[in-house]
C-alpha cells in the first residue's frame, strides 16, 4: 500500500463528494444506537459507546446481521427515524458529501416497529428539508426490499414507492441474501417500477456471480447496480456493462468484510477501471464496516496509486450517475465543479 502525500489527502477530505450506495439503517452512529436503545429499554450486548463500538466492529456476516437487526429494533417511532436520518446528513454534510442517493428498507422498520410506510417517510423528508436548508446537502431514497421476504409484499411495497416519486424517493431496490433468491422472483415489483418511471437499482454481483447481474439487467432492467464487482467473472457481461456504461456502486471496505475481495489491496477496483466498467464509490454500511466515504477514497489511493484527477474523476462519475431529474442534476454537476475549481491548485492532477 502507498503512503498518500499530505497533499493529496487534504485534497479528498476536502473535495466535494457524491455518494451512490449507503444504507441509512446502517449508518447509524453507535452514540444515537445506545440513546435510542436506553429510551426505547432495548438490552443490547453493550452499555458504553467504547464497548459498543467494538460490538459494531465487522466479525463475520451472521454478526453484522445480528448488528444490523439490532440497530434497526431500536427504532421505534417516527421521531427516531428523523434522527437517524439528521445523523446521517450531517455527517455527510462533514464530508462534504453533496448529494446521497440513501437506500432505506422501509418495509423492514414497518415489520420490526409498526411504525406505518407513510409516516417514516414524513419522518426521513423532515430530515431531508433540515439537512438542505442547514447543510446545503441532498438526499433522495432508494427503497429497497429483503430477498428472502415474500415476492407479493414487495409488489405493494413497489406501488407504495412510485406514489412516493414527488417525495424524496428516486429509486427502487433489493438487497439481502443473493444466495438462492435470484432477481427473477422479484420481477412483478420492479414492472410495478419499470411502467411509473421509477428507476431500478438493485443489489447484485456481489455475494452471487454474473449470473446475478445478467438477471437484474434483463428481469429488473436495472439502471445501476449495487457492488456488480463479480462481472469480471464473464467477460461477455463486462462488455455489456461497458458498451451500456452501467453503473456499478463498488463498496470496496464492504466487499473485504464480507469475504468478497481477500483485502482492499486485493480488491478489483483496479480491474473494473482498467476494463473501462463505469465505476462509482461508496461506503454502504459505514460504521459497521469501520469506514466512511471519505475513508474509501484516501484508501482506494494509497492502495492502488490513484491521483488527484482519479478521484475527481470518479466523483464527477457519481455525480453523472444520480437519478436527479436533469435540472437538479446540471446543479449539482455544476457544484462540483465550484468545488473542485475552490481547492488549492498544489495537488498535481496525476
Amino acid at each position: 500500500m502507498n503512503t498518500l502525500t499530505e497533499s493529496l489527502e487534504a485534497y479528498v477530505r476536502a473535495m466535494p463528494k457524491v455518494e451512490l450506495h449507503v444504507h441509512l439503517e446502517g449508518s447509524i452512529r453507535p452514540e444515537t444506537l445506545l440513546e435510542l436503545a436506553a429510551r426505547h429499554r432495548v438490552e443490547l450486548p453493550a452499555r458504553t459507546v467504547d464497548e459498543l463500538r467494538e460490538w459494531y466492529a465487522f466479525r463475520d456476516f451472521d454478526h453484522f446481521v445480528e448488528v444490523y437487526l439490532a440497530a434497526a429494533g431500536c427504532i421505534r417511532t417516527p421521531a427516531d427515524v428523523e434522527r437517524i436520518a439528521a445523523d446521517f446528513l450531517e455527517g455527510q454534510a462533514a464530508q462534504n458529501v453533496l448529494h446521497s442517493e440513501v437506500t432505506y428498507t422501509a418495509s423492514t422498520q414497518r415489520m420490526l416497529s409498526g411504525i406505518p410506510l407513510d409516516d417514516q417517510l414524513e419522518a426521513i423528508n423532515r430530515a431531508r428539508a433540515a439537512a438542505e436548508r442547514d447543510h446545503g446537502v441532498t438526499m433522495s431514497l432508494t427503497i429497497d426490499y429483503p430477498r428472502h421476504l415474500d415476492p407479493d409484499e414487495f409488489v405493494g411495497v413497489a406501488h407504495w414507492a412510485v406514489d412516493n416519486m414527488e417525495r424524496g424517493v428516486s429509486a427502487l431496490g433489493l438487497g439481502g441474501p443473493e444466495v438462492g433468491y435470484p432477481p427473477e422472483l422479484f420481477e412483478r415489483a420492479f414492472a410495478v417500477a419499470s411502467e411509473a418511471g421509477l428507476p431500478s437499482v438493485p443489489h447484485a454481483g456481489e455475494t452471487e456471480g454474473a449470473e446475478s447481474i445478467r438477471g437484474a439487467l434483463r428481469a429488473l432492467d436495472a439502471v445501476r447496480i449495487g457492488h456488480g464487482v463479480r462481472c469480471l467473472e464473464d467477460p461477455e457481461l463486462v462488455a455489456e456493462l461497458r458498451d451500456r456504461q452501467i453503473p456499478l456502486e463498488v463498496c470496496p471496505t464492504s466487499n473485504v468484510c464480507l469475504g468478497v475481495a481477500p483485502s482492499f489491496g486485493e480488491h478489483p477496483l483496479p480491474r473494473l477501471l482498467d476494463t473501462g466498467l463505469y465505476v462509482t464509490l461508496n461506503s454502504d454500511d459505514p460504521p459497521m464496516f469501520g469506514t466512511t466515504l471519505t475513508d474509501e477514497y484516501l484508501k482506494a489511493a494509497a492502495a492502488f496509486g490513484l491521483g488527484a484527477g482519479d478521484v475527481r474523476d470518479l466523483v464527477v462519475r457519481a455525480a453523472e450517475a444520480t437519478l436527479l431529474p436533469p435540472a437538479d442534476k446540471a446543479t449539482l454537476l455544476e457544484r462540483v465543479r465550484q468545488g473542485f475549481e475552490a481547492l488549492p491548485k498544489s495537488t498535481p492532477l496525476s
